[in-house]
């Protein structure tokens, strides 16, 4: 595992790399975002930070086969005007499990009313991802952290429910020198009971730009989302029941 300033693609935006930016130095109130790229985690953070926090952003290659969300977090980070981007490298690809992680093909058109859990989960994701805020979140000695899970319009994955959540902040408190010695971690997940088009109003709202932003599990080589996967239709859904056109797609 390591820490880059840069992945692949074109060299990363001076928000990617970890350092601390002008003006926060005297930040107390502090929260690790764990930041996609995709538009349900900027707009987590965007609600997070109107609260008065100090944002630190985390954000993890795994392997994914949609690597150009990295290049969107860098974009999306830099929009947050976070103190810090931290980028960290793992090989879930090793691991396997996942069509997002392997060669085998993404589902497309499948029923989003399906209550089977598909192809794209990834084994144990956001208990690793939690974990990696977690610890991140110790050293910064900072006890909030902020997901974008949403538990109304997503695929079925298991570490997106409000139980998953509530079970993470239980280990927080036992599996860390900060929680045995009485700190409480909190994680934050504002969006887990919104649809994503309520989702998406709020973002708007706050004045975000969600050009910035990718979803798709299968783009194009030119990023061009597929259309069909369960996040792109899932942001189709939003944006149409939003009653405004997605940024993303040609009008």
């Amino acid at each position: 595992m390591d820490s880059r300033g840069s992945g692949a693609g074109p060299p990363a935006a001076p928000a990617a790399q970890v350092h601390l930016a002008a003006g926060h130095e005297g930040s107390v109130k502090r929260a690790i975002v764990l930041l996609s790229g995709g538009l349900d985690s900027y707009t987590a953070a965007a609600m997070v930070g109107t609260l008065g926090f100090s944002l630190d952003a985390l954000t993890v290659g795994y392997g994914q086969r949609h690597a150009r969300e990295l290049e969107s977090a860098r974009a999306v980070a830099g929009a947050l005007g976070v103190e810090r981007h931290l980028e960290l490298t793992l090989d879930l690809r090793a691991i396997g499990g996942s069509s997002l992680t392997s060669d085998a093909a993404v589902p497309r058109d499948r029923d989003l009313a399906s209550t089977d859990i598909p192809s794209t989960y990834v084994p144990a994701r956001n208990t690793i991802f939690l974990s990696l805020a977690l610890g991140w979140a110790e050293v910064l000695d900072a006890r909030d952290i902020v997901m974008g899970v949403n538990a109304l319009d997503y695929s079925g994955y298991p570490d997106c429910r409000p139980e998953f959540i509530n079970a993470f902040e239980t280990l927080a408190s036992v599996a860390t020198r900060a929680g045995v010695e009485g700190a409480r971690f909190h994680v934050h997940t504002p969006l887990i009971g919104m649809t994503k088009a309520e989702i998406i109003r709020r973002g708007l709202t706050l004045g975000l730009d969600y050009s910035l932003t990718h979803s798709c599990y299968d783009p194009a080589p030119s990023g061009r989302p597929c259309g069909r996967c369960d996040s792109c239709a899932l942001r189709a859904k939003g944006f149409a029941e939003a009653g405004v056109a997605d940024p993303l797609l040609p009008r």
